[in-house]
């Protein structure tokens, strides 16, 4: 639950100055790890977000009692904190896994969070609701939760995350950055997520809202009319005579006459000057995005709101198969076991939710074939036959990218293969691609010298030309395992197994999964330290103690890691060490593997969707944590759409960061409803040996929609957001929800000049 009282923060000049160095130059709601040092016990965008989804989920778990089991009881949760863990352990039965929810939940939220920090969306006041542009405000709104079921519908579940976190931002900022609260209001803006309805009272340019306050606490300066107002923040645009400023230290508008500002972001009177209306905010914050949530499970019903939240403790089964030749054998044991799934999981919790099989030869690969029915997927796969010959290598690692745009997050992607790579520069690529989408590859290679028939041999082949499977094998957690075709079927049982410098880089650890049903008096779980071990040998790098942060509930631990654990390329694993109330040792490990990236990449698009015949910019910032670093940028888009650059090649110091700007050009033809890729590739040069680095950018291209297709009425059959009055059940909030997201991470994976950024993290 929300907490009835919160101390008053004032911080000291000191940790005002580091707060400047951290925190960019705007602000809402605080992100997570900035609450911890600027106002702790703040409400936080992560936290809304989180028990917003948790309280909805728990509301459709009610609603549609699990098949075989008890149906839940609200009386159940009231009065505790609702976990992840414990929703799914009481609907799908005890050990039913929610990492794949938490980890849906946390893309949302870190797409919320970035809202203040890409350059594209951070000084936006229509994506803040500041500067009085409410209704502008209101239409970015509307239009990021459509784009969400655009793309929710288009399968583009990663893209349709990135565009709910932009609107819950958006949306929560309403609450802190207007007068809502202070107008009195007890419940959400009745007109706020239905386009149909007018923004009614809202003040005009020459209506002055606030008198002048040069204290930090501006309780007084509201000059309480009716109107509904927001602050205007820093210079653009400039604020009018008499008009209200968000205010907080990096509000250059603060200054201006009338001084002070409304904002209720945090508890903190140095950076919130209506500080003691934050809890109502995010109070009406919380009810809103519980709303937010609730019109789109209407619109995309309990199916596909599930998928877009990944409520399953199921994962995916994604194939990529040779389909030369030779791979008779393997192919057979492929639809063996994919048979074998499917059967032993139709209508459990862990039947697979998505579908995707690639097959690929020389020199072609694909098409993709994705779906969610089983039935369709094991027909798929029963078409397929081992056809032609082909001279080793094959296109392999090109139909593994193709799964992996294709494959949710969280996800084991299985490669049949008796030939090396044939395109094994883009081995970095797919490695990257792998840990942003947290996927487990395992290649099963039937690589056999003595054999002649179906492949032909026309050269000595090395015995280094599956180099390039381990790679990505080791960067995304999985295995290459090498067999004879006699054994094929024995060793693709492991399918069906599998499916089961400024200052000091700080680590932060959420603690997950450990439920919440202990006794007060109960003695406390300790967890100690952190291990860091080499990959693979399993050497110790180092150890580093662990300190507890912020309020006990949240489960939040941080570690302070000295430089010459960061100054090695090598991957490296993370273990977590305790004890529990009996003294008994607890040891958990991270699932994948990290590196450090000494190159951030940061690729953003202006807010919106991309429409056929226009030319969109987008931004890129390459910032160097260790320096000096000379690189070379290359882009690629898919589909192959014109993209230009004015950055091809960069040399940065230690802590310092380039700009570039590109320019995507979407052709007349280009399909509405479909989703661009574009990377965005840094590597070193041969003075500097950098490993490449990756970025990848979604994009939904989307006809305009006309005028008032967002406001069809109510029993239109219109599918986009259409309601022009609430089209979800009544639902009173339960409980204050942690949802956890394991190791805390993008965009702030450590702080400012020495980030950490740890690639392939995942929740433990």
């Amino acid at each position: 639950m929300l907490p009835t009282e919160v101390p008053q923060s004032h911080p000291g000049p000191s940790v005002l100055l580091l707060l400047q160095l951290l925190l960019p130059p705007t602000s809402a709601f605080f992100p997570n790890i900035w609450s911890l040092l600027a106002a702790p016990g703040s409400i936080t965008h992560q936290d809304l977000t989180e028990e917003a989804a948790l309280n909805v989920t728990l509301q459709l778990f009610l609603e549609r009692p699990p098949p075989g089991r008890p149906p839940l009881r609200l009386e159940d949760f009231l009065g505790r904190t609702l976990l992840a863990d414990d929703l799914f352990a009481a609907y799908f039965g005890p050990g039913s896994p929610s990492r794949r929810f938490r980890a849906a939940l946390g893309e949302v939220s870190r797409a919320n969070a970035a809202q203040d920090f890409l350059p594209t969306s951070r000084n936006d006041p229509d994506l803040h609701f500041d500067a009085e542009r409410l209704d502008q405000g209101r239409a970015q709104l509307v239009g990021a939760l459509r784009e969400t079921l655009v793309a929710t519908r288009a399968l583009d579940h990663t893209l349709a995350r990135q565009r709910l976190g932009a609107a819950l931002h958006a949306l929560q900022d309403f609450y802190s950055h207007s007068n809502w609260v202070e107008l009195g209001e007890q419940q959400p803006h009745p007109h706020l997520l239905w386009p149909r309805q007018e923004l009614q009272n809202l003040a005009q340019v020459a209506d002055p809202t606030c008198s002048d306050c040069e204290a930090l606490s501006c309780p007084g300066n509201w000059l309480g009319f009716t109107l509904l107002t927001s602050g205007y923040f820093g210079t653009h645009p400039p604020k009018p005579p008499g008009k209200c400023s968000h205010g907080g230290h990096f509000d250059l508008s603060s200054s201006q006459p009338p001084r002070g500002g409304i904002n209720k972001d945090s508890t903190s009177p140095g950076f919130s000057p209506h500080h003691m209306l934050h809890l109502q905010a995010a109070k009406l914050a919380l009810l809103a995005s519980i709303q937010a949530f609730g019109l789109l499970r209407s619109r995309l019903g309990d199916r596909d709101f599930s998928r877009l939240l990944d409520i399953t403790p199921a994962s995916s089964l994604s194939f990529v198969l040779d389909t030369t030749g030779s791979m008779g054998e393997e192919i057979n044991a492929a639809k063996i076991q994919a048979r074998h799934i499917v059967e032993q999981r139709r209508g459990s919790p862990m039947e697979p939710i998505h579908y995707v099989l690639v097959p690929f030869h020389d020199p072609g690969f694909g098409p993709v074939f994705t779906t969610s029915d089983p039935d369709s997927f094991w027909q798929q796969l029963n078409e397929i036959h081992a056809l032609g010959g082909g001279d080793e290598p094959e296109m392999c690692l090109s139909a593994l990218q193709l799964a992996l745009l294709h494959t949710p997050p969280l996800s084991d992607i299985f490669v049949f293969t008796d030939a090396s790579p044939k395109d094994a520069f883009l081995t970095n690529q797919v490695e990257s691609l792998t840990q942003e989408r947290r996927c487990r590859v395992t290649f099963l290679v039937t690589e056999d010298t003595s054999r002649v028939q179906g492949r032909a041999r026309r050269e000595i082949l090395s015995p280094l030309r599956f180099e390039p499977y381990k790679a990505v094998a080791l960067a995304s957690g999985g295995e290459v395992i090498f067999t004879k075709d006699q054994h094929i079927g024995d060793v693709a049982a492991i399918v069906g197994d599998s499916m089961a410098a400024l200052l000091q880089t700080q680590l932060l650890v959420e603690v997950t999964g450990l439920g919440s049903q202990a006794n007060p008096g109960d003695p406390q779980l300790h967890f100690s330290h952190v291990i860091l071990r080499g990959v693979p040998d399993g050497a110790e790098l180092g150890r580093v103690p662990l300190e507890p942060v912020g309020p006990p509930e949240r489960g939040l631990l941080a570690a302070s890691l000295p430089p010459t654990l960061l100054s090695t390329p090598r991957p490296f694993s993370l273990e977590l060490i305790g004890q529990d109330g009996a003294g008994r040792r607890l040891h958990r490990a991270a699932p994948q593997p990290s590196t450090v990236v000494p190159v951030l990449l940061e690729l953003s698009a202006p807010s919106g969707f991309l429409a056929p015949g226009s030319k969109v910019p987008l931004s890129l910032r390459i910032a160097s944590f260790s320096g000096p670093q000379n690189l070379d940028l290359r882009t690629s888009v898919n589909p192959s759409f014109s993209l230009t650059s004015n950055l091809s090649r960069a040399h940065l110091e230690l802590n310092e960061s380039v700009w570039g700007r590109l320019w995507l050009e979407v052709p007349d033809s280009a399909a509405p409803d479909s989703v661009v890729m574009v990377t965005v590739t840094a590597a070193g040069r041969e003075d500097s040996p950098v490993p490449p680095t990756h970025a990848f950018l979604r994009l939904l291209v989307l006809a305009p929609a006309p005028q008032d297709q967002l406001a069809t009425p109510t029993g239109s059959s219109d599918p986009t957001l259409t309601t022009a009055t609430p089209a979800f059940s009544p639902f009173t909030l339960v409980t204050q929800g942690r949802a956890g997201a394991g190791l805390v991470g993008s965009p702030w994976w450590g702080t400012v000049g020495g980030l950490l950024l740890l690639r392939g993290l995942a929740s433990w």
